[in-house]
């Protein structure tokens, strides 16, 4: 909106946005049509699970234009003027009109000295709230914004030595449920490195290259997901890699692997034919980077089981370990 359209110079909206949802930007865009400057005031509380700088960050995002602040919440919720005189303080000065979809607006709105403008207070227009989402975001997933989704989203890794299944498993999961998988990156690393006559060099900077590639790209699929992430291998599979060939623990590839927790592990076993693809190291390491696995699963107290059987087995015993663990369906 052109400042000579715009009904307001300067417009507040605050809240939690915990976490960001459709309503808020329902709420945020009707702001953003009516004012000259708009600053989204974001209240975060330190018991919330989803810290009000990241929620502050998403909303930068999803609404580039606007100024928004993120601001520590120690105060009583119930005090208008108290608020009022902090929003004062926070923007430099009192704003033309506040924006809400609460019933404290119009108190605010009058120890501000400004207009308030209601919006979708019945929660018709979009139909959702932030208490529901918390309670089930899969099921409000289409009242999400991609940077929302990618944090919210359940995500599940496969993981396991060499000629075990893993990419089959992967796609065959991603196919039944719908939604994106991440496929492996240092396989696409590896092959263009054995087609430049270099596979027998490996350096640490490599795996942690590779890593920060994989956790990147998990990232981006998660934005795009109906909720729940199919990867195949992530950030920790890489630092079991790491020991296999440098022979030891990667402290960069450890830290990439413990900012990311999935939902669950599940292990592909060993127990099927070695198929040689001309880029795998071979049958004689498949024991030790399978017992590797178990242990290093177990000693970081990450969720995982075993898979194991023909591809049919594995694929229906990955569903219902999903269905059950990570999406808490039951029959």
């Amino acid at each position: 909106m052109s400042a000579t359209s715009a009904r307001w110079r300067v417009g507040v909206v605050i809240g939690k946005f915990y976490p960001p949802h459709r309503g808020h930007k329902y709420l945020i865009d009707t702001a953003a049509a009516a004012v000259e400057e708009l600053t989204v005031i974001v209240c975060g509380k330190a018991e919330q699970l989803i810290n009000g700088d990241l929620r502050a960050a998403w909303l930068r995002a999803i609404h580039p234009t606007a100024r928004v602040l993120a601001i520590d919440d120690h105060y009583p919720d119930d005090d208008s003027r108290l608020w009022a005189a902090l929003t004062v303080g926070w923007l430099g000065g009192p704003p033309d009109v506040v924006f809400t979809s609460e019933g404290y607006g119009d108190a605010y709105a009058r120890y501000l000295g400004c207009d308030h403008i209601l919006v979708d207070r019945a929660r018709r227009i979009v139909p959702c709230s932030g208490t529901a989402i918390r309670a089930d975001p899969l099921a409000h997933w289409a009242y999400l914004e991609p940077p929302v989704r990618g944090f919210l989203a359940k995500r599940v890794c496969l993981v396991g030595a060499e000629s075990t299944g893993k990419t089959t498993l992967a796609a065959a999961l991603a196919a039944h449920y719908r939604t994106a998988w991440v496929p492996e990156y240092g396989r696409e690393y590896a092959e263009a490195k054995l087609a430049r006559g270099e596979y027998d060099a490996w350096t640490s900077d490599e795996f942690t290259q590779i890593a920060a590639e994989q956790c990147r790209r998990e990232d981006a699929a998660a934005c795009q997901s109906a909720g729940l992430l199919i990867c195949d291998t992530d950030a920790f599979a890489t630092s079991i890699w790491h020991r296999r060939y440098l022979g030891a623990r990667s402290p960069a590839v450890g830290a990439l692997a413990d900012s990311y927790r999935p939902d669950l592990y599940l292990l592909t076993d060993v127990a099927i034919p070695f198929v040689q693809d001309g880029t795998r190291d071979g049958e004689h390491i498949r024991a030790w980077m399978h017992e590797t696995f178990i242990a290093e699963l177990a000693a970081q107290g990450r969720r995982h089981a075993l898979i194991s059987g023909t591809p049919e087995a594995r694929l229906a015993q990955a569903v219902e370990l999903i269905d059950t663990l990570v999406l808490r369906r039951s029959e």
